[in-house]
């Protein structure tokens, strides 16, 4: 089938990769425009762009879609591309453009989302960090047709998978993303052979929305349950990884935190140390039970165990505090001493 792809991120370039090998014609690919990465800050091409360009095929990069709006010159060459490869179907991943409605309706079969989250929950634009921080035993991917809503359009193939007690955000994105790419090919299987039909529309309980992540999101909230910060965590990692502020508030080093789990702990004020050392390890106090940190990154290093890193970390630093001081801290995101 011939095919128009419009996605960018990593999750998007193994669907592409699925369908070039499935043997379908991918006359274009939307991607978005190179942006600044790395530490030179300098323009880097998207997943997507780059495995399209390695094998040939046509990339547009239109920095928005609307006819009428900002970037119109860009939406109206766009416009003239998609019409001219005759393309049945578009298919979209993480593209991170909305499609106005001709661009919905410029293929024959429309537009095909691979979604990762089981719709209507989780719909927007982290699916998979908010499935984890919620604690929801399962997700999946849905493929969906689009419609002018978002992520609202009826519902084509759906395939479920477990969320792990150990899994991460990287891990679960990369399973997901395999699963985007089969499902996606048995969907457009299904639409040649004139097994697919129209779809099912999506309940109207149940819907939940999948806000993006932000870097101030990162600040662990030690009032929170222990079980609650160690979801957040994994949710986090690899972006925009949980952060505690290791010292006074006047005076602190933040410390990156990719791994911990939930300890047994007497009440203590939340944020406080209740063990930090090479020997013990570091236990914090949380709003409920306490959280054993495994993995730490200091600034400008890698990650490591905790218990390496506490021993060249100046534990001395922690001041001795009062409860109300402790408090005071672990609001500010700061790990004290208990006494």
């Amino acid at each position: 089938m011939k095919l128009i792809f419009a996605g960018t991120p990593e999750f998007a370039r193994q669907a592409l990769a699925d369908l070039h090998a499935a043997g379908h014609d991918i006359a274009l690919v939307l991607t978005q425009p190179d942006r600044p990465a790395g530490r030179g800050m300098k323009l880097q091409a998207s997943p997507v762009k780059q495995w399209a360009l390695e094998h040939g095929i046509p990339v547009a990069q239109p920095q928005g879609l609307k006819l009428d709006g900002r970037y119109a010159p860009d939406a109206a060459q766009a416009k003239a591309l998609i019409e001219a490869t005759g393309a049945q179907a578009m298919v979209v991943a993480a593209y991170g453009l909305i499609l106005p409605n001709w661009v919905l309706q410029a293929p024959a079969l429309g537009c095909l989302n691979i979604h990762a989250s089981l719709l209507p929950r989780w719909r927007g634009a982290a699916p998979i960090h908010r499935a984890i921080e919620a604690g929801d035993a399962t997700t999946g991917i849905t493929i969906m047709q689009m419609d002018a809503g978002l992520d609202t359009g009826d519902m084509l193939l759906r395939a479920e998978t477990p969320i792990g007690p150990s899994d991460t955000t990287a891990s679960l994105h990369d399973r997901l993303a395999a699963m985007g790419g089969q499902l996606v090919v048995e969907a457009l299987a299904a639409a040649e052979q004139g097994r697919l039909g129209a779809g099912t529309p999506q309940p109207a309980e149940g819907v939940t929305y999948a806000h993006k992540i932000e870097k101030a999101e990162s600040a662990i909230d030690w009032q929170l349950p222990a079980a609650v910060i160690e979801r957040r965590i994994r949710a986090f990692d690899p972006f925009p990884g949980c952060t505690l502020r290791w010292g006074t508030a006047e005076q602190a080093e933040v410390i990156k935190v990719w791994q911990a789990h939930v300890v047994p702990a007497a009440p203590a004020a939340p944020g406080t140390v209740l063990s930090a050392s090479a020997s013990d390890g570091l236990v914090v106090a949380c709003g409920d039970q306490a959280l054993a940190l495994e993995v730490l990154q200091r600034p400008g290093g890698k990650r490591a165990p905790a218990k390496s890193l506490l021993s060249s970390m100046d534990l001395n630093f922690l001041p001795s505090s009062s409860s109300e001081e402790a408090r005071h801290g672990a609001a500010q995101g700061v790990v004290s001493h208990a006494k």
